[in-house]
């Protein structure tokens, strides 16, 4: 049988300073957030990066990848890559 591991099993195996970085369209990220922002056009097939923790908690999102990575090394986080 295969356990079942919480968010915060997945948190402790990556401890906190841990955070991974996957690409992620501005659809998705704009369904999620529910915020309207007039006057400002987003492609929503454009691709972001999106930083997380350990236990899949979005941090934040960036328009590139080595702004993603440079912003979770600016916080004394350990970026890895999801593909």
């Amino acid at each position: 049988m295969t356990p079942v591991m919480t968010n915060k099993d997945f948190a402790g195996l990556g401890a906190p300073d841990l955070v991974y970085v996957r690409a992620i369209r501005a659809s998705d990220v704009m369904e999620d957030a529910h915020i309207e922002a007039p006057g400002i056009e987003i492609d929503p097939e454009q691709i972001l990066y999106a930083v997380h923790g350990a236990d899949g908690e979005r941090l934040a999102v960036m328009l590139d990848r080595e702004t993603a990575f440079a912003a979770a090394a600016a916080h004394e986080l350990e970026p890895v890559s999801v593909h």
